[in-house]
């Protein structure tokens, strides 16, 4: 296997790493490489994904389906595979991953990695909650890992950012769906309690919610809630994918800007709302169709906060918002959901509560904004989620997540020698027992 040396950067383009990159095309090649820290598509937004003046090994040739169980909907599959390549073979036959993130092009590894959340996350808990096993490739060992005979391993593993061994494959439990087509309800919210309301009043298996992050006022928290169902029918035609071709000047997301396209944005849809069928991928991954959107932040790149705080903590929610339409640093990217309790990992993100991601240019005082945004999500009993962070401090981290010994301990025992430490890992100082 040849190691090429390559600069390579996570989503949010603000954080980049040059180091030795191995693209294993089988699994024999992946088992003869020294241990590295694992990547996939890099979709992540901060270091999580990189590991400068180190090696990589990056997963997605590593893409293949092992098997389907079609009377069970268990489904094994190589690390590198995507969740929206998954969707699109298998919903026209009734099936789809049971949890999906906000882009089809997060690989499986990188899902078990993150134990991300979707749209059902009320209903359908995080995606390690549906994996019923896990092939680890440990110092050149294969290891099978599985929440009943292996537990503490397993739960170290999901949401554990890779570093308890590389990913090989998993098979996971898939969720029978009506069709590969989206019935999807949109409704106006005039402010954050109504917006509250309607999620909590919402009995769709999927929602998620647009949020206006720059209305203030008596229309503080104004968005779009939609509510979707699978089903069958005539598909509409998908929209052809389009690219960024550059980087955006920087007055493309000037605070102007930004405010006249959210409300023209939140007034598209009237006020008694509309209903609409939609291609699966337009609802689940609606930017997808947008190669390299994330250049629309310009050559400086962009953060993401994303936090979840509980239930009872609205008011908490109501100050950030505040905060973030004060700044005049939001864009146009923010979304409300409302989250369950399920999570699956000692480092797994969710928690029953209300989940609030921002994207904010890296310009000003974005940096300093997030910060306070954190300390704020930390008081309320929240904690912000890793695969969108590139700015937290390790001594505010491991309040927010209190398995996190636990985690270090798992790590230590499987990775002894920190070989599948990325740039996160040693940031957040996630790998200390202290």
């Amino acid at each position: 296997m040849i190691w090429k040396s390559a600069e390579y950067n996570g989503w949010g383009r603000v954080l980049k790493a040059r180091g030795e990159l191995a693209r294993p095309e089988r699994q024999s090649a992946l088992a003869a490489l020294p241990p590295a820290a694992a990547i996939g598509n890099c979709r992540s937004y901060g270091d999580a994904c990189l590991n400068a003046d180190g090696k990589a090994i990056q997963m997605t040739r590593l893409d293949r389906i092992l098997g389907f169980d079609e009377a069970t909907g268990v489904l094994h599959v190589e690390a590198g595979i995507t969740v929206g390549e998954i969707a699109r073979i298998y919903a026209p036959r009734g099936w789809l991953p049971a949890v999906m993130p906000g882009t089809g092009f997060a690989t499986v590894g990188g899902c078990i990695a993150n134990d991300v959340h979707g749209k059902n996350h009320h209903h359908a808990g995080s995606f390690g909650q549906h994996v019923q096993d896990i092939t680890l490739l440990q110092n050149g060992k294969s290891r099978k890992v599985t929440p009943d005979k292996t537990p503490d391993l397993f739960r170290a593993t999901l949401g554990g950012l890779g570093q308890t061994g590389t990913i090989v494959s998993a098979r996971l439990k898939l969720l029978q769906c009506k069709g590969d087509l989206m019935t999807v309800t949109e409704r106006r919210a005039e402010n954050l309690d109504e917006f509250l309301a309607l999620f909590d009043s919402s009995q769709a298996t999927y929602s998620v919610g647009w949020i206006d992050a720059t209305a203030s006022g008596n229309a503080l928290g104004r968005g779009i809630l939609e509510e979707g169902e699978t089903g069958y029918g005539m598909v509409p035609p998908a929209k052809r994918s389009r690219s960024v071709p550059f980087d955006a000047p920087g007055f493309a997301l000037s605070p102007p800007v930004v405010r006249i396209f959210n409300q023209a944005y939140f007034r598209r849809i009237p006020e008694r709302g509309r209903t609409q069928v939609k291609p699966i991928n337009d609802f689940f991954f609606p930017l997808d169709k947008i190669h390299d959107w994330n250049r629309l932040y310009g050559k400086r790149g962009f953060h993401q906060f994303q936090c979840v705080v509980p239930v009872d903590a609205t008011g908490s929610l109501r100050e950030m918002l505040e905060k973030i339409a004060h700044s005049g640093l939001a864009s146009p990217l923010a979304v409300l959901k409302r989250m369950g309790p399920g999570r699956a990992g000692y480092m797994s993100f969710p928690m029953e509560g209300y989940t609030l991601a921002v994207d904010f240019p890296n310009r000003g005082q974005s940096a300093s904004l997030i910060a306070r945004l954190e300390e704020m999500a930390a008081a309320a009993g929240g904690r912000i989620y890793l695969a969108k962070d590139a700015l937290a401090l390790a001594k505010r981290l491991k309040a927010m997540y209190p398995e996190q010994p636990k985690f270090a301990a798992a790590a230590a025992k499987a990775d002894p020698e920190g070989q599948l430490a990325t740039d996160l890992i040693r940031r957040l100082k996630l790998r200390s027992q202290k």
